[in-house]
Formats: C-alpha cells, sequence, structure tokens
C-alpha cells in the first residue's frame, strides 16, 4: 500500500474534498493540505475532516507535497498547474481531477518547470451539490478514474497514481486525452445539456405538478453555472457532436409521435429500453 507524509489538494469541493476524506479514512497520507480562496470552504473542509491544515497561499499549501492533486474548474486547470509547478518541490507530480482532458493534457505535457511532471485524471464521480460539506470517503468507491498518459508520461508516474485511484476505491481506466474528451461528452457533457434544456424550458405554473420523472431529469441542472460553462466551452465540438446525435433521435421520436406511427414508436422505445437496462442499476 503506497502511503504519504504530505499530499496537498488545490480547491477542496466536493470532489477535492472526498479525496481528502478517502486519504484520511484509509490512513493514506498523514497529511493532507488543503489550498483555496475561500476561507469559509476551508473551515468547512477542516470541520469535515477533509483535511489537516488548510492555506490560501499556494507557495506555503505545496511546499513540502509529494503529490498535488488540482480539483478546480477546468478553465482554471492549467494555470493552476504552473502556478502549482513554479512552488512545490523539485520533481513533484501533478495531477487534476478536471472532466475534460485533451486541452489541458496538451498545454501541459511539454514539461514544467524544475523537472516536475503532470499526468491528467478524470474521476467520474460526483453530483449537482458542491462544496465539502457534501464530500464522502467513499464517493469514489465502484467507479471509474480515468488516466490520460502521453507519450512523455514516465511509467513510474502512472503507476502511482494507478495506485493512488485504486486505493481510494476506483476502478482504473487509460486512455488517451482526446478519446476521453469524445467519449465523456456523450455519457456526461450531452446529459447535462439535455438536463439543462429541459429544466430552462420549465414555466412557474409547472413547478407544483413535478414529479420523480422531471426531478430526476432535471437534476444535473442543478450544477453551477461556474463548473460546466467552461467544460462546454473546452470541449464544445465534442458536445456539439453529442448534441447532433441526440437531435437525431429526437427528432425520429417526435416524427414517430407526429406520424401515429406506434411500430416505430415502440421500436424507438424498446431500443432504449435495452440500451438502458445494459447501463446497470
Amino acid at each position: 500500500m503506497k502511503t504519504f507524509k504530505n499530499v496537498a489538494i488545490l480547491g477542496v469541493g466536493l470532489i477535492g474534498g472526498s479525496i481528502g476524506l478517502a486519504l484520511r479514512g484509509r490512513g493514506l497520507a498523514q497529511n493532507v493540505v488543503g489550498i483555496g480562496r475561500r476561507q469559509e470552504s476551508l473551515r468547512t473542509a477542516r470541520r469535515v475532516g477533509a483535511v489537516t491544515q488548510t492555506t490560501v497561499n499556494l507557495e506555503k499549501g505545496v511546499a513540502e507535497a509529494e503529490l498535488v492533486v488540482v480539483c478546480t474548474p477546468v478553465g482554471r486547470i492549467v494555470e493552476d498547474v504552473r502556478r502549482v509547478a513554479e512552488c512545490c518541490p523539485a520533481e513533484t507530480l501533478i495531477t487534476d481531477a478536471g472532466s475534460t482532458k485533451q486541452s489541458i493534457v496538451e498545454q501541459l505535457d511539454e514539461g514544467l518547470p524544475r523537472g516536475c511532471r503532470f499526468l491528467g485524471g478524470h474521476p467520474l464521480a460526483g453530483g449537482e451539490k458542491t462544496g465539502p460539506a457534501h464530500a464522502s470517503n467513499d464517493l469514489f468507491h465502484g467507479r471509474v478514474t480515468v488516466l490520460t498518459p502521453t507519450k512523455n508520461t514516465q511509467a513510474k508516474d502512472y503507476d502511482l497514481l494507478e495506485q493512488f485511484w485504486i486505493q481510494l476505491g476506483s476502478m482504473v481506466i487509460r486512455m488517451s486525452a482526446d478519446e476521453h474528451d469524445r467519449m465523456i461528452a456523450v455519457t456526461s457533457h450531452m446529459p447535462h445539456a439535455v438536463s439543462v434544456a429541459l429544466a430552462a424550458s420549465l414555466t412557474e405554473d409547472c413547478f407544483r405538478l413535478a414529479g420523480t420523472g422531471l426531478l430526476d431529469m432535471t437534476r444535473l441542472a442543478a450544477g453551477g453555472p461556474e463548473i460546466w460553462k467552461p467544460i462546454f466551452m473546452l470541449n464544445r465540438d465534442n458536445v456539439l457532436a453529442a448534441l447532433r446525435q441526440f437531435n437525431q433521435r429526437w427528432a425520429a421520436l417526435e416524427a414517430a409521435i407526429a406520424a401515429g406511427d406506434e411500430m416505430e414508436l415502440e421500436r424507438i422505445l424498446t431500443l432504449a429500453k435495452k440500451n438502458r437496462d445494459a447501463l446497470g442499476s
């Protein structure tokens, strides 16, 4: 079992806080330093036990880090990783938890100051509720984490991060950054966009009749705009491709209903049920 003396987490929200709780709960890190901008969030992270200490000073926070996990919004990750590399010990490994990878990996793959290295990661876990108050030490249990090494990635770095996420409860998948972004657009980003469109189409007179179906379908739309706006922008082409594919299915469903074509409607409903059943619970 790999254990650390010092792990620094930049951004101790839901994901960062859950990493800290999982590290501490499993005895994988002696010290977990939470770094952030908002004292209120840092106080909450300390209160729930996600970190052993906190600071708003990046240089102080990463000064003794063996591993730094950047859990800030995707639009800030590149800048944040570069800032970390300027402050942390030489040759420190830095990773992230962003849900887009290609743009981030491309910008950081050519090398960082003082021999620091970056290897992109994305735990497929989370929810619409944000902040360390909602963090959980088993958030990653049984969930997939994707690592996106490149030809420049050192084998020892991949092995360390693979073991890191496995010890937090994840199942690790290795893939290229561009393949990750194409697939995650279909499985995560497009569903969020559909949920947003559905929620935005509601009128207030419908609210009192909202049932579990509507609540389930619009749950994702409760995610913070500050998180999802940069995700849609950074993965724009893949999200648009996924939405175009969805629109084709939507148009076929609409046409079947409009034409009263019961056979086509049953075919679409059967296909949808088959695919959903295959996903499991």
